[in-house]
């Protein structure tokens, strides 16, 4: 099967640092990244495209990117660019993808764009022709939030989703939709049945880390965040799947890291996790 991937930039977001490395000390994650005045860091909004056998498939962290862009109320300023601009730059529009990977339903909109959903203003879902993939316990979890993570699940999103009609829910660890050479893998610790996609390569397996590894500095087993629902749970996770790739030659692909989009990863001595052969940027990549 021929199959290539490209890493799609969309629009980044700031959050309090503090809760994103949850226990690690401050004088610990400053140094790998640089705070704001309000102690908040810069983070990625990374998608992740598949194009194999003409079928265009588009792996999503997160469903606050499914919403079309809101109008623009002042045009004297350049909007941000997006998942549809990266999308274009591929030569590709948003009719053109087939598949919708969800990984998790959680969605961290803008204050703006909640007032609108609360006011009745639901931006429509992107890629019109595509079938949406969730992992079924996950879709049951959305459904039924624990009110600690309520406020991430967004009904209108969930209700869109249900009442589109093209709505798939995995049960297992394979999907028919996809084909050969995809390979899901289950993670409780930051949100339950969160799906984690393992794609076939010729050099080696690609996993698409979610919010499980959300970025390189949280490749250390010990740092988790504040978001994490069972950073225990979550801790024997990321080893486990590390070891995997690890044995495999595999790479991690990062939907957060503001600067690195794919690594290679090894174990020193010490136990260690480490990062090397860096992807930046990720355009049509076939190895």
């Amino acid at each position: 099967m021929n199959r290539r991937i490209s890493a799609l930039v969309g629009t980044g977001r700031r959050l309090d640092g503090g809760v994103m490395f949850g226990n690690t000390p401050r004088s610990s994650w400053s140094d790998w990244v640089n705070p704001d005045l309000d102690n908040q860091i810069k983070l990625a909004s990374r998608a992740l495209l598949v194009e194999q056998d003409g079928k265009n498939i588009l792996v999503l962290a997160g469903s606050e990117a499914l919403l079309a862009p809101m109008p623009r109320t002042c045009r004297c300023q350049k909007p941000p660019e997006g998942l549809l601009d990266s999308l274009a730059e591929q030569g590709l529009g948003e009719d053109d993808i087939h598949v919708v990977v969800l990984v998790h339903l959680h969605a961290r909109l803008s204050a703006q764009l909640l007032g609108a959903i609360e006011d009745g203003e639901m931006p429509r879902l992107l890629f019109p022709n595509a079938r949406y993939l969730v992992g079924e316990r996950h879709w049951e979890r959305a459904r039924r939030p624990h009110p600690r993570d309520r406020a991430l699940f967004i009904s209108p999103v969930l209700h869109r989703l249900e009442s589109s009609g093209r709505l798939t829910l995995l049960k297992g660890t394979d999907s028919e939709l996809l084909g050969s050479g995809w390979q899901f893998h289950l993670s409780d610790g930051y949100t339950p049945g969160q799906l984690l996609p393992e794609v076939a390569m010729p050099g080696g397996p690609v996993l698409f880390a979610g919010d499980l590894i959300p970025g390189s500095h949280w490749l250390e087993l010990a740092v988790t965040s504040g978001y994490d629902r069972n950073p225990e749970c979550l801790i024997g996770e990321k080893e486990r799947l590390l070891d995997h790739l690890v044995s495999q030659r595999g790479r991690v692909f990062f939907s957060r890291d503001p600067e690195v989009a794919m690594v290679k990863v090894m174990r020193d001595r010490q136990s260690r996790y480490l990062a090397y052969d860096l992807y930046r940027a990720l355009n049509q990549f076939e190895g």
